[in-house]
């Protein structure tokens, strides 16, 4: 066994994937094949200069190698069976010993050739007939599926994607979450895929119960400002959560996806997000294989504690009622260049402490509070404190998507009086930018203002998950 290491060094290629004609339309395994090459051929080019630059480990993207908006019938020729990784095979030097699976060969080829664990976002397809009584009718269940190859090419890892997204209906649901981990000489390894990220099983588990140091993250994130931009809401969960997360993104402008990131406990490593091209891009950075052992671990945090202290800051005279992505949160507005104001909605109360620089006249700032069960697109418990600058002076606007920004905020202080442990925090800049070292959070739950922020502020927020008031 090679000897452990203190630290190593993590790789995330955002790829701009190449997509088919027409999804809606079935074609051959051969015509299949032939676009999940010219895929693998972009993929191949960054697992080597990952390799080259000294990387133990690559993530690549959910929805990489094939792209999306298959029928379940359509996706069929994209799909390889994949076996359990406890049968010990090496498919790029034992392709025959399954049934053909000319992606997971290349994959595995890939990984051995350039040293350097590859983890690849495919299909699974599963035969099943009707002594299961939730056996599709075409004989076979379909799995949107992470798989991970280690340093010589072996499979090590399958996942198969718990909480699909509303438009995935090509793929089934696995009848039980899956709790993927794997060690390595650099520290163990959990994965999970997308909007898995914002449930307790199994993103949770992995890392309060299995104690995993960094989570594997391939994604096909939309970024929908103020709150959920992939950069700002995986840096936070990362800080949140305690642990290194490696998040790869597809790059689609149609979408609207882009943002990827290598994330330490401590802030991010290095982060992309770019919304003017659809190029790819390679992020390279190091990260300590035991973040929990680092003496910069972050200290553990009472979220409620500072915020159930202290009395209301403000009278609730003025506040008035917005949407944030779905969710009514109610706002009160900030008239004064600095001050202290407090909002609440049901038991959550949130208190902010500010003083602006460079107000601009024309940007009004909002504190916000969200106490309740978002429904669109699953069904997730919140508990939401955020300050943001609104659209436009019409407070209509407030909580819909803005991304730049002209005033400055020499210092703040925000806490909220949480009922959850699992709360985020997030700090996110003009021009959708992350402020790393800007701020920090205390053991009482207040996230304060470093020093003053280098760029104009679009939102500080606490982003809490109530996982024990999901519905069933």
């Amino acid at each position: 066994m090679a000897c452990a290491l203190d630290s190593y060094i993590a790789a995330v290629y955002e790829h701009s994937v190449i997509l088919s004609e027409d999804t809606k339309i079935p074609v051959s395994p051969e015509d299949a094949l032939m676009l999940m090459n010219k895929n693998m051929d972009v993929l191949e080019g960054a697992i080597k200069a990952a390799a080259l630059q000294g990387a133990h480990i690559i993530v690549t993207p959910e929805d990489g190698i094939y792209g999306w908006v298959f029928t379940r019938e359509t996706i069929y020729p994209y799909l390889e069976d994949i076996p359990d990784p406890q049968v010990n095979w090496i498919p790029c030097t034992d392709p025959d010993r399954f049934a053909p699976a000319p992606v997971q060969e290349r994959l595995s080829c890939m990984a051995r050739s350039n040293a350097i664990y590859v983890v690849a976002n495919i299909g699974d397809k599963k035969p099943c007939n009707s002594s299961d009584p939730k056996c599709p009718s075409d004989g076979h269940y379909q799995y949107n599926t992470d798989v991970v190859f280690d340093s010589e090419g072996k499979l090590v890892a399958r996942y198969h994607k718990y909480n699909l997204f509303v438009t995935e209906t090509q793929f089934d649901y696995p009848k039980e979450p899956e709790f993927v981990t794997f060690n390595t000489t650099f520290g163990k390894f959990g994965i999970f895929t997308c909007a898995d990220i914002l449930f307790h099983d199994p993103a949770v588990v992995l890392v309060s119960k299995l104690q995993v140091d960094t989570v594997l993250f391939p994604t096909a994130w939309m970024n929908t400002l103020p709150l959920l931009s992939a950069s700002q809401f995986h840096s936070a969960w990362a800080m949140g959560m305690g642990v290194n997360f490696l998040s790869a993104n597809t790059r689609n402008s149609s979408l609207d996806t882009t943002g990827s990131g290598i994330y330490a406990p401590n802030g991010p490593r290095a982060f992309h997000y770019n919304t003017e091209t659809e190029n790819g891009h390679l992020l390279v950075a190091e990260l300590s294989s035991h973040p929990r052992l680092s003496p910069t671990y972050p200290i553990a945090v009472n979220w409620s504690s500072y915020a159930t202290s202290i009395k209301r800051f403000s009278p609730d005279d003025r506040n008035f009622s917005g949407v944030i992505y779905f969710d009514k949160f109610t706002f009160t507005e900030l008239t004064k260049p600095e001050g202290n104001r407090t909002v609440c909605q049901k038991d959550l109360c949130c208190h902010l402490s500010y003083r602006m620089v460079e107000k601009q006249e024309d940007e009004v700032y909002v504190l916000g509070a969200f106490d309740g069960l978002h429904v669109v697109e699953g069904e997730y418990y919140l508990q939401i404190c955020t300050l943001l600058k609104c659209k436009s002076t019409d407070l209509k606007t407030c909580g819909e998507p803005v991304a730049t920004a002209h005033t400055r905020f020499e210092a703040f202080s925000l806490s909220g009086t949480f009922g959850t442990s699992y709360v985020f925090p997030e700090v996110l800049l003009s021009e959708v930018q992350l402020a790393p070292g800007e701020f920090q959070v205390l053991s009482d739950g207040r996230l304060i203002s470093q020093s003053g922020t280098s760029k104009p502020v679009l939102t500080v927020t606490l982003f809490g998950r109530w996982y024990e008031k999901d519905p069933p």
